[in-house]
């Protein structure tokens, strides 16, 4: 696949591969913006990023920066608020509740969007691999915090948000994550 366009300095358009939809997440503003494939902007979510900032660090907990692109989606067939934990459905908050299922602070919830570094040195490979660091863009049990930096690393979304941006994008579109 041919990239089309690098990551923009400033929030604005971006024109990810051709045919299909990309994403700008913004760390300062805590927004992802979704375009089509023409650049045009489609819609703005409000998101969460890590609350240690950005770096591409194994184990550093931050959110990785430059150019990613999707490279796996899970969830797609299941209900809105699933649990998943080792990217495995579990039930709903309530039924792992009620079943005594040992949950995270940070539950991964609803629909999963795994990311893959696309820059050697800064997010793929070795120690910065954003695919080996398991960052996704996911939703959350901490939904009233959305909009605030506050995850492990990962872009939390809120559930139906994550759920909706899930269908417009393919395995392979780009996100952009700019601090």
């Amino acid at each position: 696949m041919e990239l089309i366009h690098k990551v923009p300095d400033t929030v604005g358009k971006y024109k990810g591969i051709a045919g299909m939809n990309a994403v700008k997440i913004d760390i300062k503003t805590q927004q992802l913006s979704l375009f089509d494939s023409a650049g045009n902007k489609l819609h703005d979510y409000p998101v969460s990023t890590s609350k240690y900032g950005p770096g591409c660090g194994h184990d550093s907990k931050k959110t990785p920066t430059g150019l990613h692109r999707v490279a796996e989606k899970i969830g797609g067939a299941m209900p809105v608020n699933e649990v998943y934990i080792g990217r495995l459905p579990q039930g709903n908050l309530s039924e792992c509740i009620e079943r005594g299922v040992e949950l995270p602070d940070d539950v991964i919830m609803s629909r999963i969007l795994w990311l893959e570094g696309m820059e050697p040195g800064r997010n793929k490979g070795g120690y910065v691999d954003t695919y080996q660091r398991y960052i996704y863009i996911h939703g959350t049990n901490h939904e009233a915090a959305i909009g605030k930096p506050v995850s492990m690393g990962c872009i939390r979304m809120r559930n139906n948000d994550i759920v909706e941006l899930y269908r417009l994008l393919e395995i392979g579109a780009e996100v952009a994550i700019a601090e």
